[in-house]
């Protein structure tokens, strides 16, 4: 029993992380049609304003608060001054972005020295259930996931601007004939993907520690996220994402039954994550729930 509630706390866990990471690329992809290859440097961003309000003496949980806001600023400077003007070659915006990112993670790398920072957790410490101990911070990522992305889901399907937006994604000429300024509405979903990006950032600082490379290794599982889930609206990505999650953990639950962890590498158990979110997009290549934006 107690096995079973340590890997589902941890199922828990790492998706809420991937989440958090894949909402805001997903808003991103399904709307204006690109591809945000920098979009785990926006990650980045998140984690080292956190780690900059530790340095300057200020408590982790004003980092954590700041960290949306000063991220949505700079993706609304990046969208305003480049990404506008390649909405019409999304291939072209897509290379951009990645270029844009690169920039970004060797500015950090510069910044911090090419080092790994931990960076301590808000709320330290771990409660007992079921007779094993859990982590209290990674409880707390896995309720602020919740509450966000609720609040997400409620805001785009229950506010006026949400609703545009999801007409934007359903039809954006359609949109533009309404008279909705589709201009305003794409730099509004980048620096809100932005912003959902720094938060994913802030709240897994604690759990991975600080170094350039941190929103790297999530890129490539949230691609495949939104593959998995389906570009054209909110829900499908996040499901994706949720997949993913779960897969990640229980491969390597696997490898603890004693037979399997003689024969099975943990990177092998990574590639069988691939193998089988691959698998998935093969049988279903428009996604778990998907509605044809791009």
């Amino acid at each position: 029993m107690e096995a079973v509630v340590k890997l589902v706390f941890d199922i828990l866990a790492f998706s809420s992380i991937m989440v958090l990471v894949v909402a805001g690329l997903a808003v991103i992809a399904s709307l204006m049609g690109i591809f945000n290859l920098g979009h785990g440097e926006f990650v980045l961003l998140g984690a080292y304003t956190v780690f900059l309000f530790r340095e300057w003496g200020l408590p982790e949980w004003g980092g954590m608060l700041a960290a949306p806001v000063a991220v949505a600023l700079v993706g609304l400077l990046i969208e305003a001054l480049f990404i506008r003007r390649l909405y019409a070659a999304p291939i072209i915006a897509m290379l951009a972005t990645y270029a844009i990112g690169l920039i970004i993670r060797e500015i950090v790398r510069g910044l911090i020295g090419g080092q790994f920072y931990a960076v301590d957790e808000p709320i330290a410490g771990s409660f007992e259930f079921a007779g094993g101990s859990f982590s209290i911070w990674r409880a707390v990522v896995i309720v602020v996931t919740v509450a966000v992305m609720s609040g997400c889901y409620l805001f785009l399907t229950r506010t006026p601007l949400g609703l545009q937006i999801r007409g934007a994604m359903e039809n954006p000429a359609l949109a533009r004939a309404s008279g909705v300024s589709t201009t305003t509405l794409y730099a509004f979903t980048f620096a809100f993907g932005a912003a959902l990006a720094g938060l994913a950032g802030a709240m897994m600082v604690p759990l991975f520690s600080l170094s350039a490379d941190l929103g790297v290794r999530f890129l490539v599982q949230a691609f495949l996220s939104v593959m998995l889930g389906g570009i054209g609206t909110f829900e499908g990505p996040v499901l994706g994402s949720a997949m993913l999650g779960a897969m990640v953990p229980g491969f390597q639950w696997l490898r603890e039954i004693p037979f399997i962890v003689d024969h099975v590498s943990p990177v092998f158990a990574e590639v069988l994550v691939f193998v089988a979110a691959l698998t998935i997009v093969k049988l279903r290549p428009q996604g778990l729930i998907s509605k044809g934006r791009i």
